[in-house]
């Protein structure tokens, strides 16, 4: 009989913060949120030596960040870093990482620890999609998909969240897709790895809520099709509610989410409809 009482009363407590929250999601939606200051702020982005992490980097060095930079492609990196230099960071660092690999993310973390500091803004950005119909997509494809749009998650993580922790201040940002929340033909690994890496933002979300660890921000962020090289031929059928997104667009909405410290961004907000047509 406790135990049920307990639950029940556990059960009014969650439901009493959820509406506060969605009351007060609903009120910053009319009236914006304050934006905090992220100068001085280390963020590091992972994928950052092209597309939607390049267009974060330059964002962020404009708003007086420090930067550290992640990519597989050395030279691409490092033009994301000559062109953050040139919108005004001071301080940026190029890391070349092969995000598929759990040691390589934990051998350059450490080192970005000591050659840099403790990370306050961590933006998993990286990703990768075939574009191939499942039976069609060979095996260690579909795996580096995994390892690149979810796992990696897991170490940076691990990598980077007990020092914002036992600093009382973070902010933990996953770059997940509208193809983490609905299945899209021909990208069955990217949808799994994408839904993935939603629901592991979200869960360790959940656990700073329960550990009172008030000073860990989250934001998820889910776009439509972006006009990258990712996505290049892709097309859609209602172009009028769910458009090919322009990249400085999703950049700008993404870079506001996080100053606003809002937990969830669907772009375009049709998204959001889509998800209770879903359920």
């Amino acid at each position: 009989m406790a135990s049920k009482l307990k639950s029940a009363k556990e059960l009014i407590v969650f439901l009493g913060k959820s509406g506060i929250a969605f009351l007060e999601a609903t009120m910053f939606t009319i009236i914006p949120k304050p934006r905090k200051n992220v100068a001085g702020e280390i963020v590091l982005i992972t994928g950052a030596g092209s597309g939607l992490g390049r267009l974060l980097a330059i964002r962020f060095a404009r708003l007086g960040s420090v930067l550290v930079l992640w990519d597989i492609n050395k030279e691409g990196n490092e033009d994301t870093y000559r062109m953050a230099r040139e919108a005004g960071a001071t301080r940026v660092y190029a890391y070349t990482c092969d995000c598929s690999q759990r040691e390589d993310i934990y051998r350059v973390a450490k080192q970005v620890k000591k050659e840099v500091g403790d990370v306050s803004i961590l933006i998993n950005n990286a990703g990768i999609v075939t574009g191939k119909s499942f039976l069609d997509c060979p095996d260690d494809l579909m795996e580096k998909a995994l390892d690149v749009n979810f796992k990696a998650h897991l170490w940076t993580y691990k990598s980077f969240l007990p020092a914002m922790i036992a600093n009382k201040r973070g902010h933990l940002v996953c770059i997940s897709s509208s193809a983490g929340l609905v299945g899209v033909n021909k990208l069955a690994d990217y949808c799994a790895s994408k839904f993935a890496a939603f629901g592991f933002a979200e869960s360790v979300f959940v656990e700073t809520l329960v550990q009172k660890l008030e000073g860990i921000k989250t934001t998820i962020v889910c776009p439509f099709f972006i006009k990258t090289g990712m996505f290049e031929g892709c097309s859609t059928a209602r172009p009028f509610l769910l458009p090919i997104l322009e990249p400085e667009y999703v950049a700008d909405k993404i870079v506001d989410a996080i100053l606003q410290e809002k937990v969830y961004l669907n772009v375009p907000r049709f998204i959001s409809f889509v998800m209770l047509l879903k359920r």
